[in-house]
């Protein structure tokens, strides 16, 4: 009898330490209480009207004239972009400040912009609301490749258990394709809204390609809506090669040709970031990925009633 109390007490001493050693360490501007905004004056033929954007950063005066926003203090970058296509100039807005008890919390919605031009659509394009580590390459010139438009990651050697955050989320409802002229095509799917979490060794070549294993993975859809918020939700990371898991779904897996992410290499240039295998958790890590996204689809696909709110963004140690 006094052994089996010796092992439970034993057994809950080590329990508890394991507890108080947890940690988690919040994102800077994770809390998304701090917020800069923009004006975007659009090109008259398209109505001339002035846009707001909202860029997730302490900077306290409004940036005006146009001005490309490359975030240097917060690591934040948005899908709300300034546009200059053939001369003509827009402003999209996908993500927004909201109010949330004495700060603030980001939301994401899934919206279709029109670029009007002497009262005839020309062209419709759909933009998943989207925050994530890095850098949005303004101003964006066209609609190819989208993934090429952005910087994604940040620099970052640690080694977190989980992504840990708030949120609430409306999804599920059938989504569409639209990037050209009319109303879109459908996706025969439904809409979700996707968080994701990666870690990656990177290294470049004497040409500037960039290469990349991938360390860690922690991935998650929501397809069903959530109007209350739940606190810290945490999304594990998992380490070393998870194709075989049972949890695995293809969309984890390495991201190489069309589906690369980008970055900027030494010499300047844009490119693909080239996920030639799978790491272990004993390799270094030299880059951190997170992103937020109403929309699931890949690139103008999506439903319109889509909507992520995110708010205190961390990681568990």
């Amino acid at each position: 009898m006094k052994t089996r109390l010796l092992i439970c007490l034993l057994a809950l001493t080590t329990f508890g330490a394991k507890a108080q050693t947890e940690r988690t360490e919040k994102l800077a501007y994770g809390d998304m209480d701090k917020w800069m905004v923009r004006e975007i004056k659009e090109s008259f033929v398209i109505g001339g009207n002035m846009r707001y954007l909202y860029e997730i950063t302490d900077q306290k005066d409004t940036l005006k004239n146009n001005t490309p926003y490359k975030n240097t203090k917060s690591p934040w970058a948005t899908s709300s972009v300034l546009a200059t296509v053939s001369g003509v100039t827009k402003g999209s807005v996908t993500v927004f400040p909201e109010k949330r008890g004495k700060g603030f919390a980001a939301r994401l919605e899934t919206k279709i912009e029109k670029v009007k031009v002497l009262g005839v659509i020309n062209i419709n394009v759909l933009a998943s609301g989207t925050i994530f580590l890095g850098e949005m390459v303004e101003p964006i010139t066209d609609t190819k490749n989208p993934q090429s438009k952005l910087v994604t990651g940040v620099a970052f050697t640690k080694k977190p258990k989980a992504l840990q955050f708030d949120y609430k989320v409306i999804t599920g409802g059938a989504s569409v394709k639209v990037n050209g002229v009319g109303s879109g095509t459908d996706a025969k799917r439904n809409d979700m809204a996707e968080v994701h979490i990666i870690l990656q060794k990177r290294w470049e070549d004497k040409n500037g390609n960039v290469y990349a294993k991938r360390i860690g993975t922690g991935w998650e859809r929501f397809s069903k809506t959530q109007n209350a918020w739940q606190n810290s939700h945490r999304i594990t990371v998992n380490y070393g090669d998870i194709s075989g898991q049972s949890y695995f779904q293809s969309y984890m897996g390495l991201r190489t040709g069309a589906d690369s992410y980008y970055t900027r290499n030494s010499k300047g240039k844009m490119v693909p970031i080239i996920e030639q295998g799978w790491g272990t958790e004993s390799d270094g890590v030299t880059h951190l990925i997170v992103q937020f996204s109403s929309s699931n689809g890949g690139a103008y696909v999506g439903n319109t009633n889509s909507r992520l709110w995110v708010d205190n963004v961390e990681l568990v140690y």
